[in-house]
């Protein structure tokens, strides 16, 4: 009853509302290894990059602030890590994050520095050349948007030590004094294909919050997992895939994008927010992998929203539903 009184509560001047929008992981380009057909590059070639965002650049570009976890390299690099899997896409690849209204990605991941040193500078410059915003790995981005100052940190979430816990911490204090005046925290976090967050997820997800973070997003697992409101925040504990060059066919191809207004009164965040789940499969096809997410409708609509409450009330009740729009 008291969201829904707020929620009416007609603004005055020199208040302002500022919509995030998160969504999870985007690979643009594949490992080599895969095959090129029915590939990421085989549908830009074929496709054009307009394609791949046709279903979401109505949603980002309407939006305040949109960001997402870039899980790939931009580069031409050759020399490639020691590993099982290697991401690498054309540095043109970029533009499909410009036409779809993302303005800035996590680089804390696993795959970032798949082709080395190299492809990680490559990826910024590729990045900073197309005014793309990037944050994580000891790397902290402040926009301002609309007069409100939002700040992004991004972190691999693999483990729960004081020395982690004390930079975070410290990054939320240098961002506060920064002027920031909302703190959005990208983890890269859990087990792959668990839909559940393991322990280490939360502690780390609350302590966020403890020190000062506004919303905590989540991703790795390449499944989506639920949401958890902690202290009047919320935990996005995992969004799954999105545009997800990494496999051809998983699957499970639900996903969401998770969006949250905050609203400012003088430039201070006030009690009222109000969140909105957008339903999503990550292929406009559904027997195989094409890399054009979009949106759900009706029936499938439904069931991913009751899975994600469903997947929520495994880590708490879910509260956080009375502040859907």
């Amino acid at each position: 009853m008291f969201f829904c009184l707020f929620a009416n509560r007609a603004w005055a001047e020199g208040e302002t509302s500022v919509t995030l929008s998160v969504a999870g992981d985007v690979t643009l380009g594949r490992d080599e290894n895969y095959g090129y057909a029915y590939s990421f590059d085989d549908e830009a070639k074929k496709n054009g990059l307009a394609f791949f965002t046709k279903h979401i650049e109505s949603i980002f570009k309407n939006d305040d602030f949109t960001t997402v976890n870039l899980e790939t390299t931009l580069t031409t690099a050759t020399q490639k890590a020691e590993k099982k899997f290697r991401f690498r896409g054309d540095p043109s690849y970029v533009h499909v994050l410009t036409r779809a209204g993302i303005d800035a990605v996590n680089l804390a991941n696993n795959h970032t520095f798949d082709y080395g040193q190299k492809g990680y500078s490559d990826t910024i410059a590729t990045l900073k050349r197309a005014n793309v915003g990037y944050f994580g790995n000891g790397i902290s981005l402040m926009k301002t948007v609309k007069g409100i100052n939002i700040g992004t940190l991004g972190y691999k979430g693999w483990s729960d030590t004081k020395a982690f816990r004390r930079q975070m911490a410290d990054d939320i204090r240098t961002l506060r004094k920064r002027g920031a005046q909302l703190v959005l925290i990208h983890f890269h976090w859990g087990e792959e294909r668990s839909y559940v967050p393991n322990s280490t997820q939360k502690a780390l997800g609350r302590f966020a919050i403890d020190s000062g973070a506004d919303l905590v997003v989540g991703h790795h697992p390449h499944v989506i997992q639920g949401i958890e409101q902690y202290k009047g925040r919320m935990i996005v504990y995992s969004l799954g895939n999105f545009m997800f060059g990494g496999n051809k066919n998983p699957s499970d191809k639900d996903t969401f994008v998770y969006q949250q207004t905050f609203y400012f009164a003088d430039g201070k965040k006030q009690p009222k927010t109000t969140v909105r789940i957008i339903p999503f499969r990550i292929s406009s096809v559904t027997t195989r992998n094409n890399y054009q997410p979009i949106p759900l409708q009706g029936k499938e609509a439904n069931r991913v929203k009751t899975k994600i409450v469903h997947l929520s009330a495994k880590i708490n009740k879910p509260t956080w539903l009375v502040y859907e729009k």
